[in-house]
């Protein structure tokens, strides 16, 4: 099948063949027509698959015909994901002069509530600052006649965090609109949506909430959770040597500890976590993004819809107790029919959680051996590094930002 066997017009077309996008996904094939037919959508499908295209094509398809106003709202859970979908509709929508907004927390109000007043055509957000737009710039706000709302990585949208700006938000739209919903898991909650429309919404779903891609080796490695950064350390400088490499740890100090330790052993990397701001978050992306730095450490802020083809490892430093936060963390590598390895340093208090994952997901990880002798000879100068680290940030204050 061919991008215009689902009806794209000649002019995406053109703009996905400088993409070098030659065919469709199957979530796209499944979702793109019944959007185009002015159906409501939940559409469900494994990391990587494409989902982001399967709604920006038929918005900016449908925009093209009658362009006017605020056409379009996406919602989405974090701000790096909000930029990165504005970065696909910017892409795929310049030959009809599109003008869209991103609206997060971390930058300007000000600026926000000028743009928005404007009426871009796509407005892509998070839900905590939008809502905050709404409380104190509300003459910025022209939403009545939008004709799309998406909510992107709709299980995290729908859980109780988000409940009340969402309400707050629904508020300001139209009753007549049409709603996607996606996700690369489907949960009981998006399933029980209640959409505006009488008709029932077009379910297209060929993920279990726990699937992983056939494409991508999952592995473990267990160690004593005293020799973690040693071990860390050594299999970035030789196992992983010259690859692009995502390290998750649980929380910011744990980021910027493996962050100033790397760079002590000689390894140059970045951080992504919520104690930077929105110019150093969006500075260390466009450094990982660009290959400056071959090793991005991050928080969960990272895990979902981060779409960075080139990175080949992710490695689990901590692993998280959700089996649902593993699956988004491992699926930033493996994209688009690539392989990729993952890798979760396991210690002797993370068995259980790594039974849970195995049990959730259905997959015995591989155990990742690395020789014993070799790291041992690192652990003074890590130890030393580690040291370092914690005085830098004892120096900074790190974490009383206000």
């Amino acid at each position: 099948m061919n991008f215009q066997d689902i009806s794209i017009k000649p002019w995406l077309i053109t703009a996905l063949d400088q993409l070098s996008i030659k065919a469709p996904s199957e979530i796209q094939s499944a979702c793109i027509p019944p959007i185009l037919d002015g159906q409501d959508v939940i559409g469900s499908a494994k990391t990587g698959s494409g989902k982001t295209a399967a709604f920006a094509l038929p918005i900016l398809q449908k925009l093209g015909e009658d362009p006017f106003g605020v056409f379009a709202l996406v919602l989405t859970p974090t701000r790096e994901l909000a930029f990165q979908i504005a970065e696909q509709f910017r892409v795929l929508g310049t030959s009809i002069g599109l003008k869209q907004s991103v609206i997060v927390g971390g930058l300007d109000m000000m600026s926000q509530a000028i743009e928005l007043a404007q009426k871009p055509h796509i407005v892509v957000a998070t839900p905590g600052r939008l809502v905050d737009h709404i409380k104190n710039s509300a003459n910025a706000i022209h939403f009545k006649r939008i004709k799309f709302l998406v909510l992107d990585e709709a299980d995290r949208m729908l859980t109780d965090n988000f409940a009340e700006d969402l309400e707050v938000i629904f508020d300001t739209l139209p009753k007549k609109r049409q709603t996607l919903l996606f996700s690369a898991t489907m949960t009981p909650e998006i399933e029980e949506i209640q959409f505006s429309s009488a008709k029932k919404p077009f379910v297209y779903s060929c993920a279990s909430r726990y699937d992983t891609v056939d494409n991508l080796d999952q592995k473990y490695l267990f160690i004593p959770s005293g020799v973690r950064e040693a071990y860390l350390s050594y299999i970035l400088q030789n196992d992983f040597a010259g690859k692009t490499v995502i390290i998750f740890a649980s929380k910011p100090r744990g980021c910027e500890i493996l962050r100033i330790l790397l760079k002590e052993m000689g390894l140059r990397s970045t951080a992504l976590h919520s104690q930077m701001s929105q110019n150093e978050r969006l500075g260390s992306l466009a450094k990982f993004k660009s290959g400056i730095v071959p090793i991005l450490i991050s928080t969960d802020v990272g895990s979902r819809g981060l779409d960075i083809p080139t990175v080949q490892v992710v490695i689990n430093y901590e692993l998280p107790a959700d089996a649902t936060d593993y699956i988004h963390r491992i699926g930033r590598t493996a994209r688009a029919g690539r392989g990729g390895l993952s890798i979760s340093i396991v210690t002797e208090r993370d068995i259980q959680i790594l039974l849970n994952i195995e049990e959730k997901t259905k997959k015995k990880m591989v155990e990742y051996t690395v020789p014993e002798n070799p790291v041992l000879e690192l652990l003074n100068q890590v130890n030393l590094a580690k040291r370092e680290a914690s005085m830098q940030l004892i120096d900074k204050d790190f974490g009383r930002r206000g």
